[in-house]
């Protein structure tokens, strides 16, 4: 089965006709604009959509009834009483828009259907032992097409496409899987997007994993409100991604945050020097943790078994030392203004490597560079995923090509008097609460 993007969902949202000089392209930017200052505001009412976009009055009725009578929008129920004149909130309808994120992971492979709102839809994981090309391509398709057919057939025209987070050059990471390289050699020729497009009929986007898990936080998250910033994804390997002028940097060959490359003092077998990967990979946790006897699935959950600290404390000992040098060698290229560090670990065992790592930041000679928060990240284990599953509809639906920091977005200008109106109506303006 493939699935053929329908026109409600392809309406006027090609990125070519973006600020147009005709009025189509106009209307499309407006429309795009629309969207995301109600995205990020919950709800707004018709006068707050003209205010905030910059549009008159008549302008913006006239889109907010298109996109109404489009489906992407819907009328919450009208607010009357406490503070001026009733009103009713305009918000998005989940079932406006639909997208699909994909992680193909050392260890486990997610799926996750979001709706236009970003909310969860439909979730699946798959663990194996390793990334095995063959079986794992197999597997994907397999639960990407699940997942879609879970969605009733009139809605899955809506899906606008599938995003794909995994690990840059997948098969070069052998050795630290200890995997025979011949093993995993195949993710080299492989075409992820050109094969999972075949198979589902949806347009694919690649993103390196920790990139995908960056967006996220910028995105569904509350950490990364600043201009530049550092995100540290501690997954089986440990990655990155970079904010950069309030936007998601990819880099030119798209491998921008690749931390795990980050060279590290001491030498491994083959003389060269050690990378942030071997010294603070969840990989190594996870291998200790076995070791000593017990069960791994429970231990990253949030109630884990207090009995595993002291394995725990171990693999800290050497995770912060590390971790500490990337951030510090990070801040003498880029002047970021926060570190976010987030990740597959417990919440507990997660704030004390954030904790760690600002304690050691501050053992290393940081003269001639500026101060930095350290702050723990807010999404989580779905990081990856997630970030996968948000980049399509924001790609389809913002005003704007590239992924803008919250605080770089439309300034939204709602009336804070108003909060408990909306929230009333069952909406809010905090943008956390639409994913």
């Amino acid at each position: 089965m493939r699935v053929c993007v329908g026109r409600a969902a392809h309406l006027r949202w090609n990125a070519g006709e973006m600020r147009g000089g005709d009025s189509t392209g106009l209307r499309a930017y407006n429309e795009r604009l629309m969207i995301t200052a109600i995205r990020q505001a919950g709800a707004l009412s018709k006068a707050e959509i003209a205010r905030t976009t910059g549009l008159s009055g008549q302008a913006a009725t006239v889109i907010v009834n298109s996109l109404l009578d489009e489906g992407l929008l819907v009328k919450r129920d009208k607010v009357r009483g406490r503070v001026g004149k009733p009103f009713t909130p305009i918000a998005l309808n989940p079932e406006g828009a639909y997208s699909v994120g994909l992680k193909i992971g050392r260890r486990s492979l997610e799926v996750l259907l979001v709706d236009f709102g970003g909310g969860t839809v439909v979730s699946r994981t798959t663990p194996y032992s390793a990334p095995l090309p063959d079986r794992t391509m197999a597997l994907a398709k397999s639960a990407v097409m699940e997942v879609i057919e879970s969605l009733k057939q009139d809605l899955r025209t809506r899906i606008v496409g599938l995003g794909v987070a995994m690990p840059w050059v997948l098969h070069e990471w052998s050795d630290v899987l200890g995997l025979d390289r011949e093993a995993i050699a195949a993710w080299r020729e492989i075409d992820v997007a050109a094969e999972l497009e075949a198979a589902t009929g949806l347009s694919v986007s690649l993103y390196n994993d920790a990139t995908a898990a960056c967006a996220a936080e910028m995105i569904a998250g509350d950490r990364i409100g600043r201009r530049s910033a550092l995100y540290i994804y501690l997954g089986t390997f440990v990655g990155g991604g970079v904010v950069i002028d309030g936007r998601l940097y990819r880099g030119e060959q798209l491998n921008a945050g690749a931390l795990g490359s980050m060279p590290m003092d001491g030498t491994g077998g083959d003389g060269r020097p050690h990378q942030l990967i071997h010294r603070a990979s969840i990989i190594d946790l996870e291998r200790a943790l076995s070791a000593a006897g017990f069960d791994v699935s429970e231990m990253f959950g949030p109630h884990g078994t207090p009995d595993a600290d002291a394995v725990f404390d171990a693999w800290l000992e050497r995770a912060v030392d590390a971790l500490s040098r990337a951030v510090v060698s990070a801040m003498s290229v880029v002047d970021f203004e926060v570190v976010v560090v987030d990740g597959l670990l417990r919440p507990d065992w997660r704030r004390r490597v954030v904790d760690g790592v600002s304690r050691a930041h501050g053992h290393f000679d940081c003269t001639g560079l500026s101060p930095i928060e350290i702050a723990e990240g807010s999404v989580g284990p779905q990081a990856r995923v997630l970030g996968a599953a948000l980049l399509p509809l924001i790609g389809r639906f913002s005003p704007d090509t590239d992924l803008l920091v919250k605080t770089a977005r439309v300034s939204l200008s709602v009336d804070p008097r108003r909060a408990a109106d909306l929230r009333t109506s069952g909406t809010s303006p905090a943008v956390n609460e639409t994913t």
